[in-house]
């Protein structure tokens, strides 16, 4: 049975700039075979936008309420997003704002 795919963007706030933050979500979303893009927003926060199954992406969520250890994460809001082809083939660090 084939699981239908969707797509979530995570706003991670806390202490997660600066952290190594990004790294560590590029790692988890690799590891769980999910694509899109991290990046740095300048409120501060870091957003995680997520392609793939909805069980990968509530472990995703896990994973960046957890965080690094150098990183304090404070809260995860989360929304529905639409499917973006353009992120569908990698998860990547987006450096621009």
């Amino acid at each position: 049975m084939h699981e239908e795919h969707g797509a979530k963007r995570f706003y991670v706030s806390g202490v997660v700039q600066g952290v190594g933050y990004r790294y560590f979500a590029r790692r988890a979303a690799l590891r769980l075979g999910v694509s899109g893009y991290v990046r740095n927003l300048s409120d501060g926060r870091v957003e995680v936008y997520a392609m793939g199954p909805a069980t990968k992406l509530e472990a995703l969520r896990t994973d960046l309420r957890r965080g690094p250890s150098s990183a304090t994460v404070s809260s995860v809001a989360e929304e529905e997003a639409p499917l973006d082809p353009r992120f569908a083939q990698a998860f990547s660090i987006q450096f621009e704002q």
